[in-house]
């Protein structure tokens, strides 16, 4: 007979009572209100992102600690009421806070409505779906909730690849894309900073953005091919768009080869192109989409997947593959819902898509005068509705002819540095917000709330002017000199 072994524990002893009693320190509500930015950047830096940090300081941002927001404006420790004309990627058409949405969520909590229902059927997410499928063009009809963009572009490229099938599971998406950064998306975000070394699936091809010659091609070569996702206007890549014509040659290419078409309107949608869906311009409609920022009205995560009817029934339309992808846990959280709903009713009643057309118009041609005005400085303007972007020429270009040569080997590493400047420089001294693109570093990101009015752009653009009527050897200096006093 053998020995029993003596049996190894890695368990931890039993607590003393007073051990179990020992309560964490931890902060309150008030206290994070009333922290101060010493104590906001030490937090930061030590359980967030101290890499982060390093840029925030380069740009000033680090000096900033907002109090309360209200439409267009953040206001700031100071009291400084500082013109937003970020919106956070896209994620605040109706600007801060706005009054129907609070009203709508304070009564929600008010009648201590349910915010889970996964064991129930949840009237709040029913009528946020049936409120997208109304807006929706075509047969976009079969609506997935979710928190943000990564998730439903997930559902999105799983219901895709689950109903073009086993056969045909190769996924094309485009050059300086961003679809996520959740592991799935991120096999179709192009972008090697992002991809780091993570092990991503593989069934991808891709192709540059807008060019139908190439996607075409692609079709023809590999019948494994059997969805396409793109944006419907790139806005990592620095707000990229493509004619008309390549979307609709891609819809006739799509039937003619059976591939599905995911059309990622995360940040360009609900209304930012002045149409609801970017893709409306050119009168057609993808098997897919996707939408998120914006949808949770500025206040909560909030993210949709629609889909045609034709394609979700294929991919999960019995009993037996109903639950593949269903709803997550918080996918159709009640607040959010009605939020979303509210929102949704918003965006109608005030007019703001075509505000985004009629003000986003009036924004271009300012910003087009400025390009006339400083063409050593400003490269192209680009974009439509409230999704712009201004690109600054390389660093060598603003310079006297003299020195281009000997600066133009260095554009490379000074890509950014320009818009950063001018960036720092419009928050610092003009109480003005913008943001930045991921890829083309030269691109200054301009996604207002749509309820900004002639006003506002009038604001910016003063703002914007004086800083490039400083000229770059002045822009430049004053950068540096901020940072030696920051760092004094």
């Amino acid at each position: 007979m053998l020995d029993t072994p003596t049996r190894m524990t890695t368990e931890a002893p039993p607590l003393s009572d007073e051990k179990l009693a020992v309560r964490p320190r931890l902060l309150s509500v008030a206290d994070a209100k009333a922290m101060s930015l010493a104590e906001m950047t030490e937090l930061f830096k030590d359980h967030i992102n101290p890499g982060q940090l390093h840029f925030m300081k380069l740009l000033g941002f680090h000096k900033v600690k907002i109090e309360r927001a209200e439409g267009m404006y953040y206001t700031d420790q100071n009291g400084r009421k500082i013109l937003d004309f970020f919106g956070g990627f896209g994620s605040l058409a109706f600007g801060h806070n706005h009054p129907r949405i609070i009203a709508a969520r304070q009564q929600f909590q008010d009648e201590d409505r349910h915010e889970i229902a996964i064991a129930f059927m949840s009237q709040y997410a029913s009528a946020l779906a049936r409120n997208l499928a109304a807006i929706s063009p075509g047969d976009l009809d079969m609506v997935f909730l979710g928190s943000s963009g990564s998730e439903a572009m997930e559902a999105a490229i799983k219901v895709a690849e689950r109903a073009a099938g086993p056969a045909r599971p190769k996924i094309v998406y485009a050059e300086n894309s961003f679809h996520g950064k959740t592991k799935g998306v991120l096999s179709l975000t192009d972008s090697p900073l992002y991809r780091g070394e993570f092990r991503l699936v593989d069934n991808t091809v891709k192709v540059p953005f807008g060019d139908i010659d190439a996607i075409r091609n692609a079709f023809e070569a590999d019948p494994a091919i059997g969805v396409i996702v793109l944006e419907t206007i790139q806005g990592g890549g620095g707000i990229v768009q493509a004619p008309v014509a390549f979307w609709q040659q891609l819809r006739a290419l799509c039937d003619k080869h059976g591939v599905l078409w995911i059309a990622d309107e995360v940040q360009c949608g609900m209304g930012r192109s002045g149409r609801f869906y970017a893709f409306e311009h050119a009168g057609v409609v993808p098997d897919v989409t996707a939408l998120a920022k914006s949808l949770g009205g500025g206040k909560c995560a909030m993210a949709a997947m629609v889909a045609s009817r034709k394609v979700y029934m294929k991919a999960y339309g019995t009993p037996k593959t109903a639950m593949i992808h269903a709803q997550a846990t918080f996918g159709g959280i009640g607040e959010a819902c009605i939020t979303a709903i509210e929102g949704l009713n918003v965006l109608y009643d005030e007019d703001l898509i075509g505000n985004a057309e009629r003000t986003g118009g009036y924004l271009l041609e300012q910003l087009e005068g400025l390009k006339a005005k400083y063409p050593q400085i400003i490269k192209e303007v680009r974009g439509q509705g409230f999704m712009v972007g201004l690109e600054f020429q390389d660093f060598s270009q603003t310079l006297p002819a003299l020195l281009r040569p000997m600066v133009g080997m260095l554009d490379e590493k000074l890509k950014g540095s320009l818009s950063g400047f001018v960036g720092a420089e419009l928050l610092r001294d003009h109480d003005v917000l913008v943001a930045f693109t991921e890829y083309n570093r030269n691109v200054i990101r301009l996604e207002p709330p749509l309820i900004c009015g002639r006003e506002h752009v009038d604001r910016f653009i003063a703002a914007l002017d004086a800083v490039l009527g400083r000229g770059i050897a002045r822009i430049v200096r004053d950068f540096i000199g901020s940072q030696v006093a920051s760092k004094a």
